[in-house]
C-alpha cells in the first residue's frame, strides 16, 4: 500500500471506531404511544345534523362551503365515536339552474368531521336526500289550470274538474333553510379514533 492509502485507511478506522462508541454511550430511548384503538364507522352511516347557514342556488356556486353541527351522540360498541356538537364540513359538488319546466337542484358532498377536541378526520359522502342525494329539481308549477266536465256516471250528474295545462312556468331556486335537520350518509369507510 502507498503511503496515502494508508493515512487514508487508518482515518477511516479512527473514524468508525469513535463513531460506534459514540453511538453506544446513547441511552435506549422509547416512545410511549397512545393506545388508541380506531373504529372504523363503515359505508352506509347516517349521522344526524343540522344545517348551520342558509344554502341557495340563488347566492350559491359550485364549491361552496358548508357546515353542520351533529344533533345527537353516535355511539358504536358502547363508546361515543361522534359526539353530539361535532361538525361537518363539505361543499355544493353540482348545481343546476332552473329552466322552464324544472326548479333548480343541486348536490352536496361532506369531506371532513370536526370533533369539539378539535380532531379533524376526512370522511365521504353526501347529505341525504332520497332524489339521489339530490336537492330540488322537481317540475315546475304549470302556467295555467284548464276547467274541464266530467260526467258521473253512476249518479248522472256532471263534476267540474281542473287539469294543469301542458305548458310549465320558470323553474324555482331550491334553499334548504338554516337549522334544518338532514342527515349525512358516508359513501366510504370512516377511521374515527375516540
Amino acid at each position: 500500500m502507498s503511503y496515502m492509502k494508508r493515512i487514508i485507511y487508518i482515518l477511516g478506522l479512527i473514524i468508525l471506531c469513535s463513531g460506534m462508541s459514540y453511538c453506544e454511550d446513547l441511552p435506549d430511548i422509547q416512545l410511549d404511544m397512545r393506545d388508541y384503538a380506531s373504529i372504523e364507522l363503515p359505508e352506509g352511516t347516517f349521522i344526524p345534523v343540522m344545517n348551520a347557514q342558509e344554502i341557495s342556488t340563488q347566492y350559491c356556486s359550485e364549491g361552496y362551503k358548508v357546515k353542520f353541527i351533529v344533533t345527537n351522540d353516535l355511539y358504536m360498541h358502547d363508546t361515543n365515536i361522534i359526539p353530539q356538537e361535532s361538525s361537518i364540513y363539505g361543499y355544493i359538488e353540482k348545481i343546476n339552474d332552473p329552466v322552464v319546466g324544472t326548479n333548480a337542484a343541486m348536490k352536496i358532498r361532506v369531506s371532513k368531521l370536526v370533533l369539539p377536541n378539535g380532531l379533524e378526520i376526512p370522511i365521504k359522502g353526501y347529505l341525504y336526500n332520497a332524489n339521489n342525494n339530490v336537492f330540488g329539481g322537481g317540475l315546475s308549477a304549470p302556467v295555467k289550470y284548464i276547467k274541464m266536465a266530467q260526467r258521473q256516471v253512476k249518479v248522472h250528474y256532471t263534476t267540474l274538474q281542473i287539469k294543469p295545462s301542458q305548458g310549465r312556468r320558470m323553474g324555482e331556486h331550491t334553499t334548504i333553510p338554516a337549522g334544518a335537520n338532514g342527515i349525512v350518509v358516508l359513501t366510504a369507510p370512516a377511521d374515527i379514533r375516540p
